[in-house]
């Protein structure tokens, strides 16, 4: 790789990306070969897993892991070497030129402007001012992670390797970080489930797949395409490899044992031995997650009016009033502290307003995700027993094969609870949410555990569920994707923006730049209208779902009672009184028979009618 190379490493989980990243980084040995940088060049790592900060400030942490605090030091040494020895002396003479070499490096370290470089980054990353003077120990695992991230900015190393760098970041800090690392002159590798991040960052993208690496010099989206197009190339030459083999093996088995034909037949096998088998690396096995049928809830399903909100001193917001209403998909954001998850809290009824109300509408029934939702687990359970606890009436196979795409296969489901980590614990309590009847989900920061391909096939879940959808999450794409809808916190306020999340930000930055006519350009047309059609949409499909549903529970009562009365003949038929009973015996086998016809065309109209509602 050359300077200004900034690619994204990818792959499935389990390939390797962190092992990779931390052999690159001096972290761990490679079992074969050797990591070379040339001519000395410098690294930066920033690992998933927190490393300890210290007791000190952010400052004193920041300029000690940067050198500068030690350069500092060292010219405080020699200005006092300086000022000791007497004048013309040879000690003077060499604390001069020592001296003059420190300052030449602190100069070129950017050390005279360390300090406002610091408190630039660390702004950018979200902290408040006078946070660098605060003690390390004071934030939580998100901030530290911060802090480490502004370290090896500061730093600015000639390679930057990045392992997930935006999961502890909100929006706004992801977005200061894009435009920073676009500008960077050194090397950047880095791994991310953030598409967006991936697609506005990388120059290349690296796919790490069984052990081998792929280079694609190209962007995210031009290397899914082309990824896409390799596969279906790929596919047809199988296709095509089989039909030869299929062919030359053909005429090897006519041809045999005929002598005329025996050098061609020895000179086909021969080309079948020397053949290269192409193999398509199997796809992975496709999991559609579905919501139950939603409940048809009232028009307005949550209203807040005027609600207030504070911690001691500490005023989160106040006079916040909105409305969400039946069908709508809204995104909640807003930089980290605004009070995001406090909102959700009071709309869930986890928690009480100060002031004002929180109402929520007719017939709704609200499921509330959030990090502490792993608190509702039986701790004292296997990971298949609260699969099994969770509601639906899907079948094993199904249910075992959602686990698989929630990340829990073969024996982890076998875990108890109690050893799950965080991630696992917040991953099962999403699965047993979905499963779950309600019209109403609010949630909070639900992709964070989940892997790329789990978090399209949950997206594409949320776009089909039939209900009302209030979400927090740091994914741009997904809320891009999602939202119809953003409602931002933001100085103890709320505003309210009809549009998708790109919307929100040309707008938001419209309104903050204070150009209106920029502003004007943004605005969507007929969001209304097409928010009303949407809402026609769904309850026009849901009517006709509701159809196939009630016709479906006809046909399941007429098969229960078939088949209830065939268990009865069949008792019949096994006992011997009946047995010796032959007009009896001939009877109850035209009635089974009939019913068995029956049965046959009940479960054929069965089929067909719970592929019609599933779609």
């Amino acid at each position: 790789m050359t300077d200004g190379t900034r690619a994204g490493l990818v792959g499935d989980n389990g390939e390797g990306k962190t092992t990779l990243l931390r052999i690159l980084a001096g972290k761990a040995e490679p079992d074969e070969g050797t990591v070379e940088y040339v001519g000395g060049a410098t690294i930066g790592y920033l690992p998933q897993d927190m490393a300890e900060l210290g007791d000190g400030s952010v400052m004193e942490f920041l300029s000690a892991d940067s050198g500068v605090a030690g350069m500092k030091r060292r010219l405080e040494e020699t200005e006092e070497r300086i000022s000791r020895a007497a004048e013309g002396s040879a000690e003077l003479k060499s604390a001069l030129a020592a001296h003059e070499e420190l300052e030449h490096e602190f100069s070129h370290r950017g050390g005279y402007g360390f300090e406002a470089m610091a408190k630039k980054i660390l702004r950018g990353l979200g902290f408040a001012p006078g946070d660098s003077e605060r003690p390390c120990g004071e934030f939580s695992g998100g901030w530290r992670m911060r802090i480490a991230l502004g370290a090896i900015l500061l730093r600015a190393p000639d390679v930057l390797l990045l392992d997930e760098p935006t999961n502890h970041l909100d929006t706004e800090s992801m977005e200061w970080l894009e435009n920073w690392l676009r500008d960077y002159r050194g090397i950047i590798l880095f791994v991310s489930h953030d598409m967006r991040f991936l697609e506005r960052i990388a120059s290349e993208i690296a796919h790490l797949e069984r052990g081998e690496i792929t280079r694609y010099s190209m962007g995210y989206e031009r290397y899914l395409a082309e990824r896409e197009a390799a596969r279906e190339r790929l596919s047809q030459a199988i296709e095509d490899q089989k039909e030869q083999i299929e062919h030359i093996q053909r005429f090897v088995e006519r041809f045999r044992y005929k002598s005329s034909k025996a050098t061609q037949v020895q000179s086909r096998i021969k080309q079948l031995e020397k053949m290269e088998i192409y193999e398509q690396n199997a796809p992975s096995q496709s999991v559609k997650i579905k919501f139950p049928e939603a409940p048809r809830s009232g028009y307005e399903v949550v209203s807040a009016a005027g609600i207030s909100k504070r911690y001691a001193d500490k005023e989160v917001f106040s006079d916040v009033t909105f409305a969400l209403r039946r069908g709508e998909r809204a995104a909640l954001v807003g930089v980290n502290g605004a009070g995001k998850s406090t909102l959700m809290r009071l709309l869930s009824g986890a928690e009480t307003p100060d002031a004002g109300t929180v109402k929520l509408g007719h017939n709704v029934k609200l499921a509330y995700f959030s990090q502490e939702s792993a608190m509702n687990l039986d701790y004292s359970h296997t990971v298949w027993e609260e699969a099994t606890r969770a509601g639906s009436s899907m079948t094993e196979a199904a249910r075992r094969s959602l686990l698989g795409a929630f990340l829990f296969s073969g024996d982890d489901v076998k875990k108890t609870v109690k050893v799950l980590s965080g991630g696992e614990k917040s991953r099962l309590s999403l699965f047993k949410l979905i499963l779950s009847s309600s019209n109403f989900l609010v949630l909070d920061e639900p992709t964070n555990h989940l892997d790329m391909k789990t978090r399209e096939i949950f997206q594409n879940a949320l776009m089909r569920y039939g209900g009302t959808l209030l979400i927090v999450s740091h994914d741009r794409y997904f809320l891009d994707n999602l939202a119809e809808r953003v409602l931002e916190i933001r100085d103890g306020g709320l505003y309210d923006y009809s549009g998708n999340y790109s919307w929100f930000i040309a707008k938001r930055d419209a309104m903050l730049s204070g150009d209106p006519e920029k502003d004007a350009k943004t605005e969507p047309a007929d969001i209304k209208e097409k928010r009303r059609r949407e809402a026609e949409d769904r309850n026009r499909i849901s009517r006709e779902r509701k159809k196939f549903l009630d016709k479906l529970a006809s046909i399941e009562r007429s098969i229960e009672s078939s088949e209830a009365r065939r268990g009865e003949i069949d008792a019949k038929l096994c006992d011997p009184a009946t047995l010796a009973d032959s007009p009896a015996v001939q009877s109850l086998m035209r009635e089974r028979k009939t019913i068995e016809n029956a049965l046959a065309s009940d479960y054929a109209k069965w089929e067909e009618l719970s592929e019609a509602a599933s779609k």
